[in-house]
């Protein structure tokens, strides 16, 4: 869940943009496929791939619901992929307690 006080995209750390494109790459590399393989299926240029993938273009929602059925996937899904991302950028990071703590 959002927190309402404090929107993700106003934070500092990962870009909304740059978090779309690993999760994005991620999808396309669990299936094994190339950026080209992936701009075959949705009807788009490698090179548009590339850029999203980067976090340099953000696709429109039309192009988020193409690149979706091409990687048979649910938009909300890969929005919640999105989130998560960023919500991990924001966590503090998990301190290791000492050996003698931790038996």
């Amino acid at each position: 869940m959002l927190n309402q006080s404090c929107p993700l995209w106003r934070v500092p750390g990962l870009e909304p943009d740059q978090a779309f494109g690993q999760a994005l790459r991620n999808l396309r590399t669990r299936r094994k496929w190339s950026q080209t393989d992936l701009a075959l299926r949705a009807d788009v240029d490698r090179n548009y791939i590339s850029l999203v993938e980067l976090g340099k273009n953000s696709p429109s929602i039309r192009m988020m619901f193409k690149l979706c059925d091409a990687l048979d996937t649910n938009p909300s899904a890969l929005i919640a992929d999105v989130e998560r991302r960023i919500q991990l950028q924001l966590a503090p990071p998990k301190r290791k307690l000492p050996a003698m703590l931790t038996s």
